[in-house]
């Protein structure tokens, strides 16, 4: 009796099977969606495949996963204005990789976009675009100083297929002697406004009471005026009634009451 173990009629297959698994394993890739592969040959870039199922040649073919999503980079700068300050800002941008470009992409300038060519390119914008201005009017004028980073980021990016979205300053920094002479400058603009607005209220408050004594003088001739006109003997039958609370005196002569023309009440 032989004690050779037997085995079943299948595995007899397995040497063969074996090798076109891993063969078959090694041809087939899947693409995320956000992503795209690149297929690389003997480490050339010939082809793109998008989401879903793909085979490659096996041992021969590779493949390198490209996000094509919205990406952010952030990079602090320093730079000058025109009068010579140092200034330092940060500035954030979102970008994407032109997804029908990545084969020029990779072969020009690589994946690692980041240091190779997005930071290059901030430095030299904020650079070009602050030299332009003031420090003052780099504070002043920050909308108008965002757009020209913007534009010029766009247009300088698009030269290596990457789409700007969106451009982001931080606040501009300068040295803290300038930052004294920012805050000192405008200590004395609040100070000169506060002294017009002073010297405004203390003009117009001398007008009014010019005004107001200029009204009283007037009224005073126009009752002196009607005084002379009358001889004074009107105005001070006037008087007397205003202060005449209606009773007659129980008493005649004296000088506690004045006497009064009856006719002229009339």
């Amino acid at each position: 009796m032989s004690n050779t173990p037997k085995f079943p009629q299948w595995t007899k297959w397995l040497p063969i099977a074996i090798p076109v698994f891993i063969l078959l394993f090694s041809a087939i890739y899947t693409v995320q969606a956000g992503s795209r592969k690149v297929v690389m040959r003997f480490g050339e870039a010939i082809g793109v495949s998008g989401e879903g199922v793909h085979l490659k040649i096996p041992f021969i073919d590779s493949t390198r996963t490209v996000d094509i999503k919205t990406q952010k980079v952030a990079t602090p700068t320093t730079a000058a204005s025109a009068d010579l300050q140092n200034v330092q800002t940060e500035v954030s941008l979102n970008y994407r990789l032109d997804k029908d470009k990545l084969i020029p992409i990779i072969r020009n300038t690589g994946l690692d976009v980041d240091e190779k060519i997005i930071a290059p390119r901030i430095h030299e914008t904020v650079k070009s675009v602050t030299a332009k201005f003031t420090a003052e009017k780099l504070l002043t004028e920050r909308p108008i100083v965002k757009a020209n980073i913007d534009r010029s980021m766009r247009e300088s990016l698009s030269k290596y297929h990457i789409i700007v979205e969106d451009v982001q300053l931080t606040d501009f920094r300068f040295s803290r002697e300038f930052d004294a002479a920012i805050e000192a400058k405008q200590t004395e603009v609040q100070r000169t406004l506060k002294a017009k607005n002073i010297l405004e209220r203390t003009k117009i408050e001398a007008e009014q009471r010019i005004t107001q004594a200029e009204g009283e003088a007037e009224a005073i001739r126009i009752q002196a005026e009607a005084i002379r006109a009358q001889g004074g003997r009107e105005y001070v039958n006037l008087k007397a009634i205003e202060k005449w609370d209606g009773r007659l005196p129980t008493y005649a002569g004296g000088d506690a009451v004045p006497m009064i023309n009856i006719e002229n009440i009339k």
